[in-house]
């Protein structure tokens, strides 16, 4: 095991800011920030313990921090108004104060409401606070407690905190400031893969989301589909951060046994690598397997799948195991970035071996802890160098602060290698969580060989050998995956197209083809272009679209 750190590598990793962390989490969210009095205020909820499942505990604490995003700083003397929905059905409305600006809550799930209205099922306890009429407080070590239909059912609650009142040494509240807030708890649902030989093996979806039904196993192919209510209107997806569904399959079932490879469908639109995780390392007889469609990912369904998907009411998933393949792996283990002292992560990158120089490789990158556990919502990035010469890097592109997230603590980055040789990954961990909490915190590298391209199979004698697959240089994919995500702008993307048309691999008559790339580009053509990108598209699909764009006028490149 090797461990080489590039001097420029630590100088910028070295660098920490307060980040500005929001986005709906599983077991933490915190809402964008509210400019109020020269700050930037905001609230985060955070559940313990972080992974619910319903049935499994007697007992939560749910955490709400009222601070500035600009310093970091925690606003005492917090009125807040809590208000727990599910769905639109609302399960809890309570005042609540504290001192120090970080609320503690007890919530302790209750079942069997015989309510229409599910609040009427709710009762508080605790004290009230002198300076907050009707607010409860923590008193000495005793919590307020909410007992009610809350987390007995699993799925995706809405949070919604008010600041009603506060101070600080900058201002003070006089206007309530509303703030959105979504935790998921998961629920297990329990079903039976039959095979024609009548063998049985139990399976399991947990799904953090909604519940599940019509599962069903294909023999033919041997996937899984299931489906759950789902609104696609655009106004709804926009507010969703990631769906989360996770199947578990017994490893002695052979098309899901260690080393399959899976494919995830949804609303029967192929998902991306980063869409559907494998976990074979968690639990020795059981592979799970994540669904995380991300926002992102939902839109670009709605926007392959058109207008007739904004009104329907349901999502399908379907996972395909395809065939077992060798893979590459390189583990290695973190030190810190100040004493250079071994910190408690370990990382394993993954590759199929049958990728070589020239393609964009589907690395996989996980973490784990010195238990072998694996480490959730793990904020990290990468440098890639050959021959101590920088190839490419990339460090997250959200307004949260740096770092890509690993929510399961396994993630999947397209790395696209220019030549055969020797490569140094460079992988540094942020921190965890949106706290970015330092304990697995630190720096590595991974040292790859990279092989030659898989030779193509043999052509049959005789038949006429496809046409050559024009050639179009790595950096024209960075740039569309780029542009996709919005990292670069409309005239760098187009001064890209515009190399492709000068050099012939666009042939579209009558087009410019001096000067820099102006012009306008449709929106939509983002999606086709971060499908590119991840390889989800080939390059004739790609250049045929733009080629067609280009000579109907739609696109215009100058």
């Amino acid at each position: 095991m090797r461990l080489q750190l590039a001097l420029a590598v630590l100088v910028g990793a070295t660098c920490m800011v307060v980040p500005q962390a929001f986005g709906h989490g599983l077991g933490g969210d915190q809402a964008p920030p509210i400019s109020f009095g020269g700050m930037e205020v905001t609230v985060r909820t955070d559940l313990s313990p972080a992974d619910i499942t319903v049935g499994d505990l007697d007992t939560a604490n749910m955490k709400i921090r009222f601070f500035d995003t600009l310093t970091n700083q925690t606003l005492p003397q917090v009125t807040y108004r809590v208000q727990i929905y599910q769905g639109e059905d609302l399960l809890a409305n309570k005042l609540f104060y504290d001192n120090d600006g970080v609320l503690d809550v007890e919530i302790r799930p209750r079942g069997n409401c015989g309510e229409t209205e599910l609040w009427k099922c709710t009762t508080y306890y605790g004290s009230e606070h002198i300076s907050a009429p009707g607010a409860l407080y923590a008193e000495g070590n005793q919590r307020p407690l909410i007992v009610g239909p809350i987390f007995e059912k699993g799925g995706l609650y809405n949070i919604k905190v008010s600041i009603e009142g506060a101070t600080s040494p900058k201002a003070l509240i006089n206007e309530i400031l509303s703030y959105d807030t979504f935790v998921s708890v998961a629920q297990d649902q329990l079903f039976t893969i039959q095979t024609a030989d009548a063998a049985e093996y139990p399976t399991v979806i947990k799904t953090y989301y909604d519940e599940v039904r019509n599962f069903a196993f294909d023999e033919s192919d041997h996937s899984i589909y299931f489906e759950m209510p789902f609104d696609w209107s655009p106004d709804y997806v926009e507010q969703v951060f990631v769906v989360h569904e996770e199947v578990r399959v017994p490893k002695e079932f052979v098309p899901y046994s260690e080393g399959r490879q899976f494919i995830g469908y949804v609303n029967g639109v192929q998902l991306g690598a980063r869409a559907l995780i494998n976990d074979p390392y968690s639990y020795e007889d059981t592979n799970v397997i994540h669904f995380l469609v991300t926002n992102r990912d939902l839109a670009n369904i709605n926007a392959e799948l058109g207008s007739d998907n904004h009104d329907n009411r349901l999502m399908t998933l379907k996972l395909v195991p395809q065939d077992e393949v060798v893979t590459n792996t390189q583990e290695f283990y973190l030190v810190d970035t100040v004493n250079f002292e071994q910190v408690p992560t370990n990382v394993a990158v993954q590759w199929d071996s049958a990728h070589g120089a020239g393609d964009s490789i589907p690395f996989e990158i996980a973490f784990f802890d010195d238990a072998g556990d694996l480490v959730k919502d793990a904020r990290y990035g990468y440098w890639l160098f050959q021959d101590d010469e920088l190839v490419t890097e990339f460090h997250g592109d959200g307004e949260e602060g740096p770092g890509i997230l690993s929510v399961e603590g396994i993630d999947t980055q397209r790395i696209t290698i220019p030549e055969s040789g020797q490569y140094r990954l460079d992988i540094m961990v942020y921190g965890t969580g949106l706290s970015y909490n330092q304990t697995h915190a630190g720096i590595g590298t991974a040292i790859l060989e990279i092989g030659p391209k898989a030779a193509a199979p043999a052509t049959v004698q005789d038949e006429p050998a496809a046409p050559a697959e024009p050639l179009i240089p790595d950096w024209i994919r960075n740039n569309a995956g780029w542009w996709a995500e919005g990292m670069i702008d409309d005239q760098t993307f187009l001064g890209a197209l515009q190399f492709l048309i000068s050099e012939g691999i666009i042939s579209v008559p009558d087009v410019a083809s001096t000067g820099e790339g102006s012009g306008s580009v449709p929106d939509w053509i983002r999606n086709n272009a971060g499908w590119w990108a991840e390889g989800m598209i080939d390059d004739q699909t790609f250049l045929g679209a733009i080629q067609f764009l280009i000579s109907e006028g739609m696109l215009v490149v100058q």
